[in-house]
């Protein structure tokens, strides 16, 4: 365990929540996001992460350094789909390939139920290689595939949904 502190975000929190975020645009593995975003355009977002019902949480080692985040964010937007999130880890560069994503996925599968979340999915680019093996690590299985809906950097790429019952 590498004693990681997760707090809920916070409005301070955001330019740097945006700043990972985008930090993950040049590598056209993460995100479908092709420019950077801005803090204006994400408030919307931000706003709908409540803690205590779809968090938004900052990950910190114990210098209390953001190291990224990790959201639950409400599926497809209907009623009866409100047992279901979608879950997305972002971590800053410095972080990456360190076992990091891993540990906050376990935090965040073991934590999902006390929000009221039976079921985690993760959207993931098809050829983000290091992402599906560590959901599918995780216990995460695939749930379906969506080839060729996304054009990155010119390229054809596809979609990946993972699914986990977490209660």
């Amino acid at each position: 365990m590498k004693n990681l502190i997760y707090r809920d975000a916070s409005l301070q929190d955001l330019t740097e929540i945006v700043r990972i975020y985008n930090s993950t645009i040049p590598s056209a593995m993460v995100t479908a996001d092709t420019k950077p975003v801005t803090v204006e355009s994400r408030m919307t977002w931000f706003s709908e992460h409540i803690p205590g019902k779809r968090p938004l949480w900052v990950v910190e080692n114990p210098d209390q350094e953001m190291i990224g985040w990790v959201s639950f964010q409400s599926f497809y937007g209907r009623p009866a789909y409100e047992q279901t999130a979608e879950i997305s880890i972002y971590l800053d560069v410095a972080w990456r390939g360190r076992g990091y994503g891993k540990e906050i996925l376990e935090h965040a599968i073991s934590s999902a139920p006390q929000f009221g979340i039976k079921t985690l999915l993760g959207f993931i680019l098809a050829h983000n290689e290091p992402s599906i093996k560590l959901f599918l690590h995780a216990g995460f299985q695939e749930l379906g595939a969506l080839p060729g809906v996304a054009i990155i950097n010119g390229v054809e790429r596809g979609l990946m949904i993972f699914g986990k019952r977490v209660a």
